[in-house]
């Protein structure tokens, strides 16, 4: 098969540990989009705490695109033009803050390019360390967030998450997509917006095929995309259940997983453990 697109998580597959791409993974991403495959980038992240590994990529160089907020945003990196945009409206955030406070977890959202919550936690700061972006906490969650936001995310410790992951995704079935992106992470968007659904409408967009699609990835919100493209691959820091409805396991992040899938699969090189 002749693939002509990677799409690529970010934390803990893309990025290593220290959220920096290792040399052999950068050249191999590059030397695949001299040869005229397109490199995209699909995370959990907001669009602004992205861009950086854009540039790093050159992906406006090559024509290529952002998946932001699991999907829920789809940025043309040449022109800046937002292809498709989701979002949640404030009675629908306002009514989870609520059903944070029942469930006793933490909960935050984004406004501009702020990470706001009424309560500082350790969570919370993970996701500012991963991200870049600034917490602000405020007083009001539901009188702070008066216009539509893309994504809320409720936070706690991982056992505690599992089980209201499971709740939520039956009182929301219909209504909202429920997912994880990291144990600690329970992200809600709107329904039916995954990374898989969003690199389905990225691809009619650019005309390219299911099959020819490559997705990478390590967790439950890459699901979708590993399971839609024509090879998914999950990192060999994945879970295991991951990887079992994945086409390919690849090495861990730490040991230049990407790399040796674009090497194998897009460069045609033998590959070097």
């Amino acid at each position: 098969m002749s693939y002509k697109m990677i799409v690529l998580d970010l934390d803990d597959t893309l990025l290593q540990d220290d959220h920096t791409i290792s040399s052999r993974t950068k050249q191999a991403l590059m030397d695949a989009q001299v040869s005229g495959i397109k490199v995209v980038l699909a995370s959990g992240r907001p669009t602004s705490a992205m861009i950086h590994i854009a540039e790093e990529l050159r992906l406006k160089d090559y024509g290529s695109f952002i998946l932001s907020f699991n999907g829920a945003k789809i940025t043309n990196c040449q022109t800046g033009e937002e292809l498709f945009s989701s979002t949640l409206s404030p009675n629908m955030v306002h009514y989870l803050y609520e059903v944070s406070r029942n469930e006793d977890v933490w909960i935050h959202t984004y406004v501009g390019d702020y990470i706001v919550t009424e309560a500082g936690n350790q969570y919370t700061d993970v996701e500012a360390a991963i991200t870049g972006l600034e917490i602000f906490e405020v007083n009001s969650f539901i009188d702070s967030v008066n216009e539509p936001v893309v994504k809320v995310l409720m936070l706690e410790e991982p056992e505690k998450l599992a089980l209201v992951e499971k709740k939520l995704q039956k009182q929301f079935t219909g209504e909202l997509s429920v997912m994880r992106s990291k144990p600690f992470f329970l992200e809600f968007t709107e329904e039916g917006v995954t990374k898989g659904t969003s690199l389905n409408h990225l691809i009619g967009k650019v005309g390219i095929s299911r099959e020819e699609v490559i997705a990478i990835g390590d967790s439950y919100n890459d699901l979708a995309m590993i399971e839609f493209a024509g090879l998914g691959v999950a990192m060999g820091n994945a879970p295991d259940d991951i990887k079992d409805k994945a086409d390919y396991v690849t090495d861990t992040n730490m040991n230049d997983g990407v790399a040796k899938v674009v090497e194998k699969f897009v460069l045609g090189m033998p590959v070097v453990v």
